[in-house]
């Protein structure tokens, strides 16, 4: 059974798929696609939980998140598809896996589009008061769905800027306060160590608390392995990618918490209320911190938006292209599977709709049900790399171009590191009902595809 589910030759996707990413495209897109809203906004909660020692838990998720990026880059890179981490599963596992993981993280993306959207056109409104929230979403909804329709290059051209933008904003804001923390920057004090005596004010437990928001803060890293396979080389692209990963994941997210719990107290209502770089700007006296950061999170949110939209629709035409969903979703035309992209906006603007009329009971289900998505891709992530490293080192040639490090241990590590964070989401009160329900929708859907595996042998 296992060496014939390895041994299948690789799915050869249709070529109708455009190739209109450029190398500039994905390199702004691996660059800037770790910052995301989830780093501008969601951090503050972990802060208030976790004191200093955020930055130990950003540090500790930051390097799972590496080693998942590590294996994934070296199945992405030999085998380069729109369908990713779901097409590797399907090589490595079997159909069932593939299915299984692709559908899942198509619920994810698509969930994910309506409550970027929802929270964009927040900011907005907050500019603009009496405007309708719902009259924004549609209208960013129809402005990404449309240049998604019209060329993948328009994709890669808006996460160019968007992505160009947020880069700038961070490194601005690193500057500023490492300039601060050494006491040369003009009209601020340096306030030295006197905001990291309390290291662990709530204990292990406020250290496990912002534990697992920061590794959900890691999410969407993967679109740059989706986008590869429209690139004009895949292999450069993906390479390029992992092998920065890890600077980059120490200077954006590690780098910036460490700034703002210097300059910040932790337990400033601030950081919470605000958000924890705006409380940080503030506290340096800088004029107008307050409208910037909501102008570069409203970017982070637009940008992530157009990305989901943009993973959403590929992973629901690779799923297709491999007989594991209907049709209909793998019709392309001018190089776009514009029935995936039409299809995964509307469900991402369904559940905007649903925020509005059901926001206390399908809503919130919705929202517990995509909760720990990303760590059963994760796992499957590595286990399919921990298969697919044999037929690799068995084909002809130098094998992997992009190597997991410390294989097989260090994937074993990951997998350790993975069942952790599920033991401690299952401890916690507030994450324990979002463990339920991910684990409810991946076992429905195991089944859906194990039955569909067995029908077509």
């Amino acid at each position: 059974m296992h060496s014939t589910t390895v041994e299948t030759p690789p799915h050869q996707e249709s070529a109708s798929l455009s190739h209109g990413l450029k190398q500039r495209h994905l390199s702004m897109i691996a660059l800037g696609g770790v910052i995301g809203a989830g780093l501008f906004v969601g951090s503050g909660a972990g802060i208030a939980a976790a004191g200093p020692s955020i930055v130990v838990a950003y540090a500790l998720s930051g390097l799972l998140v590496m080693l998942v990026m590590r294996m994934l880059g070296e199945m992405s890179a030999a085998y380069p598809s729109s369908g990713s981490f779901s097409a590797h599963a399907e090589r490595a596992i079997g159909p069932w896996a593939g299915f299984t993981a692709g559908w899942s993280f198509w619920v994810l993306l698509c969930t994910a589009v309506g409550l970027e959207g929802i929270g964009a056109a927040h900011i907005v409104t907050g500019w603009l008061p009496g405007t309708p929230e719902w009259a924004w979403v549609a209208l960013f909804m129809v402005v990404f769905c449309g240049a998604n329709l019209a060329a993948v290059k328009n994709f890669g051209e808006f996460e160019f800027w968007f992505a160009a933008l947020k880069v700038g904003a961070i490194t601005l804001f690193l500057v500023l306060g490492v300039l601060a923390i050494a006491g040369v920057l003009p009209g601020t004090d340096s306030p030295g160590t006197s905001h990291l005596t309390h290291f662990l004010p709530n204990g292990g437990e406020g250290l496990v608390i912002g534990l697992l928001a920061s590794v959900f803060a890691y999410g969407g890293l993967e679109t740059v392995t989706i986008a590869a396979a429209e690139s004009q080389d895949p292999v450069r692209g993906v390479a390029s990618a992992v092998r920065t990963a890890m600077w980059r994941i120490a200077v954006f997210y590690v780098g910036s918490m460490a700034v703002i719990v210097t300059l910040v107290p932790w337990d400033s209502r601030a950081v919470v209320e605000k958000g924890p770089y705006v409380a940080a700007l503030d506290e340096l006296g800088i004029p107008g911190a307050g409208e910037l950061m909501n102008v570069v999170v409203l970017v982070a949110l637009l940008s992530a938006m157009n990305a989901n939209i943009y993973g959403s629709s590929r992973i629901a035409y690779s799923l297709v292209e491999r007989g594991q969903g209907p049709k209909a979703l793998a019709r392309v035309s001018g190089g776009v599977p514009r029935t995936a992209v039409l299809t995964s906006s509307a469900v991402g603007f369904g559940c905007v709709l649903l925020s509005y009329w059901r926001p206390d009971d399908v809503f919130s289900w919705l929202l517990n049900m995509i909760g720990a998505v990303i760590l059963v891709v994760w796992a499957f992530i590595a286990v399919a790399q921990l298969r697919l490293r044999r037929l690799l080192e068995r084909g002809a040639g130098e094998g992997p171009v992009v190597r997991m490090w410390g294989y097989p241990w260090l994937t074993w590590v990951a997998l350790g590191g993975i069942a952790a964070v599920f033991v401690l989401m299952a401890r916690e009160p507030g994450t324990r009902v979002q463990l339920y329900s991910t684990g409810a929708m991946t076992l429905t859907l195991a089944a859906v595809g194990f039955v569909r595996q067995r029908a077509r042998r």
